[in-house]
């Protein structure tokens, strides 16, 4: 069910994925306590939302794991946690709820948006997303420079890269293409570049943004959706906003968002009525400065959900 077609303002149910298996800098598993300690669950009650946090789904320490394959590494980790998110999210939707995923690094998005898709599978209804980031993570086993699975996120919920993480429960592709919104990028691996012009997914970099402006580009986003789509779902990155901001990232990339720019993205698709769900990944406050990333990120969420300056 649509989050416009249900009560004014449902629930929202945070989860909590502390995972830091998916990048190799420490630290990011600790977001979910830091988006706490920022105070998010008060400022949505302060918008009218009654909030339930369901804490956090248990990741095993990298110390417990071994590396099975140094191109996906801690697969196995990443695949057990990310079905058990999957399947909490789907569960939260099929309640008529909106479910904000906090991590962790940016795997959540693994497991987010299967759950998302296997909902809308069941009731019928187009997903689109908006991926919001300064990375392309549209790596697969083959490119990755790294191994690090968070990387492969966007990539495997479009169905490319290794089977058991792409057929997360069951099915493959989570989503279409023409659905799927890239927006903020300005730091792309070389061997990417061919995934991403296979995929067929809309890119707008921040050199767009630059000679367009923001609400002229999420704005045809949004134009997009609204025909193409039934239910949107956001997956922000922290890393899209400017370092100089966002000190509290693991891959910090200069020339990000303005703070006005992330809130102008975030009220805009607040408007289009059509918002069912969100994640908040690489919060990283081992690298920040009195837990402001955090807090900047708390804002941001509350405009996706509706704070208005008046």
């Amino acid at each position: 069910m649509l989050m416009h077609q249900r009560a004014k303002n449902p629930r929202i149910d945070i989860i909590g994925f502390p995972m830091d298996l998916g990048a190799d800098r420490r630290g990011v598993g600790m977001g979910p306590s830091a988006l706490r300690i920022a105070g998010i669950q008060a400022r949505l009650q302060d918008l009218g939302y009654e909030v339930e946090d369901h804490g956090d789904i248990p990741v095993e320490i990298r110390e417990s794991q071994k590396i099975t394959n140094p191109n996906l590494k801690y697969v196995e980790e990443v695949l057990d946690k990310s079905e058990r998110l999957a399947l909490s999210v789907k569960r939260s939707l099929d309640e008529g709820h909106f479910p904000l995923t906090v991590g962790g690094d940016h795997t959540v998005s693994i497991g987010s948006v299967a759950g998302i898709a296997a909902h809308c599978r069941e009731q019928g209804i187009r997903p689109g997303v908006i991926w919001i980031d300064a990375h392309a993570d549209m790596n697969d086993e083959e490119t990755t420079p790294s191994g690090n699975i968070h990387g492969m996120a966007l990539a495997i919920s479009l169905g490319f890269g290794d089977r058991r993480l792409t057929h997360l429960l069951g099915f493959s592709p989570k989503l279409e293409p023409e659905r799927t919104f890239l927006i903020g990028v300005r730091s792309i691996d070389p061997e990417e570049i061919s995934v991403i012009r296979k995929s067929g997914i809309t890119v707008r970099t921040m050199a767009d943004i630059d000679r367009r402006g923001v609400a002229s580009v999420i704005e045809e986003i949004l134009d997009s959706l609204r025909e193409g789509a039934d239910a949107v779902h956001v997956t922000f990155d922290v890393d899209s906003v400017d370092p100089s901001l966002a000190l509290g990232v693991g891959t910090p990339v200069p020339g990000g968002f303005t703070y006005r720019e992330a809130h102008l993205i975030m009220e805009t698709i607040a408007e289009c009525g059509k918002l069912c769900s969100m994640d908040v990944a690489e919060i990283n406050p081992t690298l920040d400065n009195r837990n402001r990333t955090a807090v900047l990120a708390a804002e941001i969420v509350a405009s996706c959900l509706g704070k208005r300056i008046l």
